[in-house]
């Protein structure tokens, strides 16, 4: 439940955006922020909340989160400026993370056996994706008889089902011996993310300029500074230790890169669908509903699959699915409709799926029980990670693409009608319709033919990434057996090696333990 809500509050703020930017008087600025500080918060907190959970108890860090959280919403729903509203939001931002790896470290310590383990971690996965899912869908309904504060307090009711019961379903869970938390390490973990996320997303969503760069550089020199504090202090607040492990450390590379590649594809397809195959809005989001619940089906499906073959082919085979469903994207023209676009996030969602429900397990099972929350926050971190430079990187390169081929197209546009449409698909949309009809043809004729062709580099690079990825797979997880074998899929889940003791003891220790 609260992984649906938290979640679900990603998504469920963006149809109501233009109704309390109205209603509240927000600027620009504060609009973005209003929209932005959520998930920065979240990405900001979550490396500070996973150790937390570990000192003082997963179960009461969740509860503290999700009463954060709920009193956040109110807040929120009741705002009179937007000064309060993006104050709320924060807030709810900081909640969220204290209650996203409290609930994975706890299903982590409350199923042990492999098989139960899988399942929890499918359904776990199946909330996560439902929340964002639903998030707009149920944001379009709330807003169609309700103010915009509605979609905040839809999170409240469940909040209070939690708070309720939660002290006689959930076990508590902590580690037995912990050091005092080092408050200079919190300093610069928050130092360290929030800047570079903020600095990524303004680059991805603005293009260069110095003062996101700055931030990204100073976030980066910051993380350096964190990293050397860690490794001196006897309690860190991040064991890094925990990279040396060979399972987790390939699990959360395979999280971080789909990630990437996830979030960049993601956006070009909206585009597309909305400038190229001419959707409303309304009905991009319900088509790609189709392919998320999809991936939902195949999380559910994996586990008991997974009891006859070893991850490393479920993974692996998955992978080269998906990376065929971006080859599709080389398919679709700017004249050919949603119709192959669809069919290729189909493909490339159920291909993604057992790999969304093995790797979360493989990387828990590679966390000694004491550092559950920790690890639970550095997956879930990565995951933040890898959206946010999929949007810098894959999307970037897609609006290059973009760029250098609208050119070719343009011919005798008028002058301003060229430059909007040298800038984005977007611009080139909206001035069209103010042209006469045969220039606005032309002009739009222009611009999809170069999106479209931006996003087939984009889905060949994808494809080869995810090639990259099976290859990885294959290798890093050959030695994991299924749940039907001698030994159950947590491997590596040992006293963690240390990252420089790579030695051929430790390989073979290794070796005896998978």
């Amino acid at each position: 439940m609260p992984t649906f809500l938290v979640t679900m509050d990603f998504s469920v703020l963006y149809l109501a955006v233009p109704r309390l930017t109205a209603d509240l008087a927000a600027s620009g600025i504060q609009q973005l922020w209003i929209v932005d500080i959520y998930g920065l918060m979240i990405a900001g907190f979550l490396v500070t909340m996973g150790t937390i959970g570990d000192r003082i108890g997963r179960r009461k860090l969740l509860f503290i989160g999700a009463a954060t959280f709920g009193i956040a919403s109110v807040a929120a729903a009741f705002s009179t400026s937007p000064e309060m509203l993006i104050a709320s939001r924060a807030l709810l931002g900081v909640a969220g993370a204290a209650v996203t790896p409290s609930v994975l470290a706890l299903i982590t310590g409350m199923f042990t056996d492999p098989q139960q383990s899988r399942r929890a971690l499918a359904v776990y996965l199946a909330c996560f994706m439902g929340g964002a899912t639903l998030g707009p869908l149920v944001g379009g309904v709330l807003l169609e008889y309700f103010w915009w504060g509605s979609v905040f307090l839809v999170s409240v009711p469940g909040i209070a089902l939690l708070l309720a019961f939660g002290r006689f379903l959930l076990p508590e869970q902590k580690a037995p011996q912990v050091g005092k938390l080092d408050p200079v390490s919190v300093v610069l973990s928050l130092a360290a993310i929030l800047p570079f996320v903020y600095g990524l997303k303004e680059l991805a969503r603005n293009g260069w300029e110095w003062f996101p760069a700055g931030a990204l550089a100073f976030g980066f020199a910051v993380g350096l500074v964190f990293v050397q504090r860690q490794r001196r202090l006897e309690h860190p607040l991040l064991d890094l230790r925990m990279f040396g492990n060979r399972t987790f450390s390939s699990a959360l590379t395979l999280m971080f890169v789909t990630a990437v590649v996830g979030a960049g594809t993601l956006l070009l397809v909206t585009q597309y669908l909305q400038n190229v195959a001419g959707l409303t809005p309304l009905a991009a989001g319900l088509l790609l509903l189709v392919p998320n619940v999809l991936m939902i089906i195949g999380n559910l499906a994996t586990p008991p699959v997974a009891n006859h073959i070893r991850p490393a082919y479920l993974i692996t085979c998955g992978l080269i699915v998906a990376g065929v469903g971006y080859l599709v994207f080389t398919l679709a023209d700017s004249t050919s409709g949603p119709m192959t676009i669809f069919i290729a996030m189909c493909v490339v969602m159920l291909g993604t799926a057992p790999l969304a429900a093995l790797c979360n397990l493989l990387a828990m099972g590679a966390v000694p029980p004491d550092k559950a929350g920790s690890g639970a926050s550095i997956v879930q971190t990565a995951a933040e990670f890898g959206i946010g430079f999929g949007i810098a990187t894959l999307a970037t390169l897609g609006t290059a693409v973009y760029r250098r081929n609208v050119e070719d197209g343009l011919g005798t546009a008028r002058p301003d009608a060229a430059d909007a449409a040298r800038e984005s698909i977007d611009r080139a949309v909206a001035v069209a319709g103010q042209l006469p009809a045969e220039q606005s043809g032309d002009l739009l004729a222009a611009a999809r033919d170069a999106f479209t062709s931006g996003m087939h580099v984009v889905g060949i690079v994808s494809a080869v990434i995810y090639v990259g990825l099976a290859v990885l797979a294959a290798r890093a997880f050959r030695h994991v057996r299924n749940s039907r074998g001698d030994d159950d899929t947590t491997t590596d889940a040992d006293p963690l090696p240390e990252a420089e003791s790579a030695t051929p003891a430790t390989q073979s220790h290794e070796r005896s333990s998978i």
